[in-house]
């Protein structure tokens, strides 16, 4: 049996702790069951977020008028934009191949583990004195043949003249962004009454406001059937009255939350737990109820973000090789959605305030006060802050409008280094950057403070 000093589950961002540790000397097992990169890079964030480079530059000349500008946009080359991204994908693993340290043995396959030690991949036996999971979460599966989950659109190769997309959140969001602002004929399908429903509710209700101009959407509707013929869906609709309705599309897809993978493990055979949505159990350092066996990302489904898994992957590097024996604490997690209007946000949110019974203030700033943000002649943007009264804390911070996840990192920086939301008053700002927006916003919330 081969024995490894570490194997590694999973070749996404953990490929790069499989490279720190074999430059160390130690013999490293990384196992990967489709491409290296893990799903963020072939099938998620990064595929995404180049379409979305498109529709953002589609918006903005489908906007124009307001900048007393009369623009069209004569073609979309729908095709090449999809060629283009497509040979980006194709390019991941070889990518990751090529960072990949000469002394990690790569296994292409699916493992599985047939005691504690030992994991089975490809018939062969290997075990090592550490394993670590990072094995990601996949997407639910579609309710119905030939129906697409957001695994099944990066490579796209026949794009559909019309999609029909259902769900509520970041994935549904951006990606129908995506295919209407390219012509795509698009419906988004939602089972309740609003998109996005884990933001703060103002954020919430004015991304839906502004969403709706551009985007069909059906509300307190679900998808009753829908079958596969003559290369389209023949799909029927039924609201919350009982009411139904019928319409053709070309594409299907489904969008409606990610499931572990862990039941792919055979963790059975191990004395590793789940926990009650059936992600890997972990203590403060990692690890699972069997020693040396740590998890890692989304394999343990606590923050389902890119981020948060190079942060703990990194973390678990200096627990196991440079000997800083410390839970890692995650301060602020903060998101975006990278849509039509832009959302980031850390923090809690006005009602998670309320529930909690907190002493602080909520403030709603707008950005007109920037120059900047005026001369993008759009009304809603806003900077929503909870702060603790006692203390000027930021607990929460929540923004909508364009560049909100560039801009929230200088919340960010504040609330790490030392969270005081009057460090947010008297610093320098560029006058009139965009950024200049948070000087209003964090006066505001200041005087509301001290008029209490």
């Amino acid at each position: 049996m081969n024995k490894f000093d570490l194997i590694i589950i999973g070749g996404g961002r953990a490929s790069s702790l499989a490279s720190k540790v074999a430059k160390l000397g130690k013999k490293v097992a990384l196992i990967e069951k489709s491409a290296l990169g893990g799903t963020c890079a072939n099938r998620g964030c990064v595929p995404s977020k180049l379409l979305i480079g498109y529709a953002e530059v589609i918006r903005t000349i489908q906007e124009s008028k307001r900048h007393y500008i009369d623009s069209k946009i004569d073609k979309i080359d729908i095709k090449k934009i999809f060629k283009d991204n497509n040979e980006f994908i194709e390019k991941v693993d070889e990518n990751y191949l090529s960072r990949l340290h000469e002394d990690v043995t790569l296994f292409r396959g699916e493992a599985s583990f047939k005691s504690n030690k030992i994991i089975l991949i490809n018939e062969e036996e290997i075990t090592a004195d550490k394993i670590v999971i990072a094995t990601g979460t996949r997407p639910k599966k579609p309710p119905f043949e030939k129906a697409w989950s957001s695994d099944d659109i990066f490579p796209l190769d026949e794009i559909p003249k019309s999609i029909s997309v259902v769900g509520s959140g970041f994935i549904a969001c951006e990606l129908v962004n995506v295919f209407d602002a390219l012509g795509i004929k698009t419906k988004l399908i939602v089972r309740g009454d609003t998109l996005l429903s884990n933001e703060d509710e103002e954020i919430s209700k004015t991304f839906v406001e502004e969403f709706s101009k551009n985007i069909d959407i059906e509300f307190n509707t679900t998808v009753k059937d829908a079958k596969y013929e003559n290369n389209q869906f023949d799909i029927k609709l039924e609201n919350k009255d009982g009411k139904t309705k019928k319409y053709k599309s070309e594409a299907l897809l489904y969008a409606i939350g990610r499931q572990s993978n862990a039941d792919l493990l055979k963790l059975e055979n191990t004395n590793i737990k789940l926990d009650e949505k059936d992600y890997i159990k972990r203590d403060k350092y990692f690890e699972t109820d069997e020693k040396d066996i740590y998890v890692v990302g989304d394999a343990a489904g606590k923050y389902m973000l890119q981020h948060a898994a190079a942060y703990e992957i990194n973390y678990l590097y200096k627990y196991l090789y440079e000997d800083e024996k410390k839970p890692l604490e995650f301060k602020y997690m903060p998101h975006a959605v990278f849509t039509h209007p832009e959302i980031a946000s850390v923090g809690i949110t006005e009602k998670q305030a309320k529930e909690e019974n907190l002493d602080c203030v909520v403030s709603k700033t707008p950005w007109l006060a920037s120059a900047k943000a005026q001369s993008k002649k759009i009304k809603y943007p806003f900077t929503k802050f909870i702060v603790d009264k006692k203390t000027y804390k930021i607990l929460g911070c929540h923004m909508i409008g364009p560049e909100s996840a560039t801009m929230i990192h200088q919340v960010l920086t504040v609330m790490h280094i030392n969270n005081d939301i009057r460090h947010l008053k008297e610093m320098l700002y560029i006058h009139p950057a965009l950024s200049e927006a948070l000087l209003p916003a964090a006066i505001n919330t200041i005087k509301l403070i001290e008029s209490k």
